[in-house]
């Protein structure tokens, strides 16, 4: 019989590698025109009514309440969640997304940052080690081995989601948000964030509508698999096995989409970019592990309401 411990483990692989299958879903989109907000705004339309129907089963639909400031901060949480998402999936028009996931990686170290920045906490030697490591991964990444080049632009767009995912980790810690349910924050993260791709889509004139089923499908699956199974997944492994070795399982989400990239897209892999995403997956992994980082990135093991029996 399995151990809860060895659930866990699994579970929280399940967990990040469903996360790094975006690319999976979103490029076929791009490859039949669909535009990147297009794809995100049927993602979250979507995945609405699946955080819902989840919501509602675990408390009823009392959860559903908020009030106005806590309507102030979810519009802000759902604004920075869009914007991240949405120069995530610009940038796999402009590099590998392998290793766009893999830069994205970086928001637990630009957590701590911002932790030390703005709220004084220490910094500790290792954390400063990890972010030298991270860089030196981030220049192995960015300068290939024939002396080419990754997109500046492309990498620019990552940096922008994963700071932008960063301030969003830190904001829902740091405000009143910290008390919600942590499927009620998603939820209306998604149902907010939901409107910064409809007013793009519509004064932008960039609204692209699925033209196949196997849109549809793709659509279907990024509401399923990166997004609900993943949050469910993470969830349950946090309370099987806690938040930190959950957190440093996240590492599978570049590994993961990295491998689709290779194994579906035709991505190459260089002996020089390996090192850099071994660099930074190792960088992060140190930081999460050997401090209170992951009460930051992951506090849904004491908020997440429990079913009621």
């Amino acid at each position: 019989m399995i151990s809860d411990k060895a659930k866990g483990y699994i579970i929280g692989s399940i967990a990040a590698a469903s996360y790094g299958t975006n690319p999976l879903f979103a490029l076929p989109l791009y490859s039949e025109g669909m535009t990147p907000d297009s794809v995100l705004l049927f993602r979250y339309l979507l995945a609405i009514p699946v955080m819902g129907l989840m919501l509602l089963f675990r408390r009823g639909s009392d959860q559903f309440r908020i009030n106005a400031k806590q309507s102030g901060q979810l519009a802000i949480m759902g604004i920075l969640m869009a914007l991240s998402s949405l120069t995530l999936f610009m940038s796999y028009n402009y590099m590998d997304a392998g290793i766009a996931s893999t830069l994205l990686f970086v928001y637990p170290i630009m957590v701590a940052l911002i932790m030390t920045i703005v709220f004084k906490e220490k910094i500790t030697i290792a954390t400063i080690i990890c972010i030298i490591m991270a860089l030196s991964g981030i220049a192995l990444l960015f300068k290939k081995t024939d002396g080419s080049t990754i997109s500046a632009f492309g990498t620019v767009l990552v940096m922008v989601s994963s700071l932008t995912y960063a301030i969003y980790i830190v904001g829902v810690n740091r405000t009143a948000l910290r008390f919600m349910p942590t499927l009620k924050v998603i939820f209306y993260v998604l149902v907010f964030g939901l409107f910064v791709f409809i007013v793009k889509a519509l004064m932008m004139n960039t609204f692209t509508l699925p033209t196949s089923p196997f849109s549809w499908i793709n659509l279907i699956g990024l509401a399923i698999f990166p997004t609900a199974i993943s949050f469910l997944c993470t969830t349950s492994a946090i309370q099987l096995i806690g938040p930190t070795p959950t957190a440093i399982l996240g590492a599978l989400e570049p590994v993961t989409a990295v491998a689709i990239g290779i194994s579906v897209f035709g991505e190459t892999l260089s002996l020089r970019s390996t090192i850099g995403i071994v660099l930074i997956l190792v960088a992060v992994s140190i930081v999460v592990g050997g401090g209170n980082i992951h009460r930051q990135l992951l506090h849904i093991h004491r908020l997440f309401p429990r079913k009621r029996r």
